[in-house]
């Protein structure tokens, strides 16, 4: 059963709207629930994790009440000020909602990289961990060794990084920071990771294969068991298609056997989120 681990919806200058922006017409426009069933129809798209596009509380709500009425999305990712102090009361009412399985700070967003590593976040952790939320690391390269410290320092908080933390496919991953942070935070049990997101990370010609190391490297670290295919759609508009991008992440992965490709295409993402 192909579940998608990672797409948004949107409505331009509402909820909180601010992104993506006029100039990339290709997703400067509406996205619901329709317009997924109908890239989604082709694939046999069985259900969706529906994730924040905004940092805005106005988004969240908006979402949560969406998927009420939406039975193709099966879990929601929102936004919430981890830093505010009333950041714990905001997720517990929150968690109520049956569809909320995570929250996502936009790290890569942020001035400070190492802002997900301060222990001045605690009382917004403990109260995802207590009301059994995960958290979805939107980060890069430079945030990897502040991440591993917060795997570190929190072993009870599950999580899971969004796009492979964006590898440098552009330029080249040349001295292997992004693969070695990458194995280092799969060491970590909780830690659980995203295919997704990774052709707009590519530059314009480079042609497929680029993403093929990759893709090898996310599936050597964290294995199908902890590894989830997830489109971005529609960002991925930016750089390709919902059925070609479905393919390729099937043939990168060089897995065969069915059990391994159930757990990538839907099996981890169930699980994970607990959907």
């Amino acid at each position: 059963m192909l579940i998608d681990a990672h797409q948004h919806f949107w409505r331009v200058g509402e909820n909180g709207f601010s992104w993506p922006p006029p100039d990339l017409a290709a997703i400067h426009r509406d996205f619901g629930p329709a317009d997924l069933a109908a890239v989604g129809a082709a694939v046999g798209l069985a259900g969706s994790v529906l994730v924040q596009s905004q940092p805005d509380d106005r988004d969240t709500d908006w979402l949560l009440a969406l998927a009420a009425d939406e039975p193709s999305v099966q879990g929601v990712v929102g936004w919430a000020d981890l830093a505010s102090s009333a950041a714990p009361d905001r997720i517990a009412t929150l968690s109520r909602n049956p569809k909320l399985r995570g929250l996502r700070p936009m790290l890569q967003s942020l001035d400070d990289d190492a802002w997900i590593a301060a222990p001045s976040l605690d009382p917004a952790f403990d109260a995802m961990v207590a009301h059994g939320l995960s958290l979805d690391a939107l980060v890069l390269m430079r945030h990897l060794p502040h991440l591993l410290a917060l795997a570190r320092r929190r072993p009870d908080l599950a999580i899971v990084i969004d796009h492979g933390a964006k590898p440098p496919i552009a330029a080249g991953d040349r001295d292997g920071a992004w693969a070695r942070g990458i194995e280092a935070l799969a060491s970590h049990p909780q830690v659980f990771c995203k295919l997704s997101g990774l052709l707009t990370e590519a530059a314009p010609g480079q042609g497929d294969g680029a993403l093929s190391p990759y893709v090898a490297h996310l599936v050597a670290a964290f294995g199908p068991e902890r590894l989830m295919w997830g489109s971005d759609w529609p960002v991925l508009n930016l750089a390709g298609d919902y059925a070609g991008w479905l393919a390729l992440a099937r043939d990168l992965s060089g897995l065969t056997d069915p059990t391994h490709l159930e757990a990538l295409f839907g099996g981890t993402c169930r699980r994970f989120y607990r959907i």
